[in-house]
C-alpha cells in the first residue's frame, strides 16, 4: 500500500527537527517523511532515520514547487529569528516570501493540508498586560518590531492560501526551550542563556514577562493542529505565563544551580548592552539575543491564553521544572 506524503521545511532546526522525531514515532506506518533543506544545513543527525531528503531553498520557488510534489501535508517549520537592525531584509525575505513560496507551491501541488509554524510574535498585545488571545489586535509598536513584523506579514500570506482555497492552520508557540535527548539538533540560544542563568553567569534579568513552551509540546502541537485544527485558525501554544524575575527564581531552586544574588537591569545598562549586541551583530554578520529591539520587548509585560489549544487540540502541556530540568542535565 503507497503511503500518504508529509513534508517537512526547517527540519534541521529546533523545532522542525523535533516535530520531525515525533512524527516518525507516530506514523511511520503510514506516512513517508521528506524533509526540505538546503545544501548548507547539517543533516547528519537524519542519517539513519527513515527520512527522504530533498535539497532546496525557501527562495528557490521552481524546487520548492517541485520538492512539494505528490505530499499530502506540509508542515512549515521553516523561519528566521533576528531582533538586530541589520537582518530586517533577511527577516522580510526568508520569513514573508519564504511563506508565499510555501503557500504556492502548496496550491500548484494540491496539498490537503498546511500547517504554518508561527509565533506569538505575530500575537497582537493588551494595553493592559491581561493575557492576549488569537482574536487580540496587532499593535503598531509591534509593527516596528523586524521579526515581529515579518511574522504578522506571514501569516497574512497563510491566510491568502485559505481564500484561494487551501487548508491551512496556524501554531503560534511562545519562547521555546528544552530539549530532547533523543534528538541532536535539540539545540537553541535560548537554551544556552538558560544554563548560563543556571550557572550564575548572567544575574541580570529584564522587567517584562513572556509565555514559555517545551519544545516537546510544541511538536505535539504541531501534530494535534495538523489533526483537528480548522482552517484559517491560530493556535497559541504556551504553557507558563512568566515574568523574567521568576523565571530566574525557579532556575535558582533547581539542584546545582549557581545562583546567587539577581538584579533588573537598569535602563541605562540596557540601552548599552543593546548598542553592544547591535555592534557585535554587525562586525560578525550572525544576530545577537541582545539588540535593542529584544531589550525592549523583554521590559514589557506580556502574556498569552493557552485557552484555545486546550479546548480545541485537547493540548496538555508540560510543568516547568520538567523542561528546565533536560538542559541543565
Amino acid at each position: 500500500m503507497l503511503k500518504s506524503l508529509i513534508v517537512v521545511t526547517g527540519a534541521t532546526g529546533y523545532i522542525g527537527s523535533q516535530l520531525v522525531f515525533a512524527l516518525l514515532s507516530k506514523y511511520s506506518e503510514k506516512f513517508t517523511v521528506r524533509v526540505i533543506a538546503r545544501k548548507s544545513s547539517d543533516c547528519s543527525f537524519l542519517e539513519g532515520l527513515p527520512v527522504e531528503i530533498v535539497y532546496a531553498d525557501l527562495l528557490n520557488t521552481l524546487a520548492l514547487t517541485d520538492a512539494f510534489k505528490g505530499a499530502d501535508t506540509v508542515f512549515h517549520c521553516a523561519g528566521f529569528i533576528s531582533y538586530t537592525r541589520n537582518f530586517r531584509n533577511a527577516l522580510y525575505d526568508i520569513n514573508v516570501l519564504g511563506t508565499r513560496n510555501v503557500v504556492n507551491a502548496s496550491l500548484f501541488n494540491g496539498v490537503r493540508k498546511l500547517v504554518v509554524t508561527s509565533s506569538i510574535a505575530a500575537i497582537g498585545a493588551t494595553e493592559d498586560g491581561a493575557p492576549a488571545s488569537e482574536s487580540t489586535s496587532f499593535q503598531e509598536w509591534q509593527r516596528r518590531n523586524g521579526y515581529m513584523e515579518a511574522k504578522h506579514l506571514a501569516e497574512l500570506e497563510a491566510l491568502r492560501g485559505v481564500a484561494e482555497g487551501l487548508d491551512v492552520v496556524m501554531v503560534n508557540p511562545g519562547v521555546v526551550i528544552g530539549t530532547d535527548r533523543r534528538n541532536p539538533a535539540s539545540v537553541s540560544s535560548s537554551n544556552d542563556v538558560l544554563r548560563l542563568i543556571y550557572q550564575g553567569k548572567l544575574p541580570l534579568y529584564p522587567s517584562g514577562s513572556t509565555g514559555f513552551v517545551d519544545v516537546r509540546d510544541v511538536a505535539d502541537a504541531h501534530i494535534a493542529a495538523w489533526e483537528t485544527g480548522r482552517s484559517g485558525e491560530r493556535y497559541i501554544i504556551v504553557g507558563y505565563n512568566l515574568l523574567f524575575r521568576d523565571l530566574f527564581d525557579r532556575i535558582g531552586t533547581l539542584a546545582g544551580s549557581s545562583i546567587r544574588h539577581t538584579y533588573m537591569v537598569p535602563q541605562s545598562m540596557g540601552i548599552l548592552a543593546g548598542f553592544g549586541g547591535e555592534l557585535w551583530s554587525m562586525l560578525s554578520n550572525r544576530p545577537s539575543v541582545i539588540s535593542f529591539e529584544s531589550i525592549r520587548i523583554s521590559s514589557r509585560m506580556l502574556a498569552y491564553s493557552n485557552t484555545r489549544s486546550l479546548e480545541e487540540l485537547s493540548l496538555s502541556y508540560r510543568e516547568l521544572s520538567e523542561t528546565l530540568n533536560t538542559i541543565i542535565i
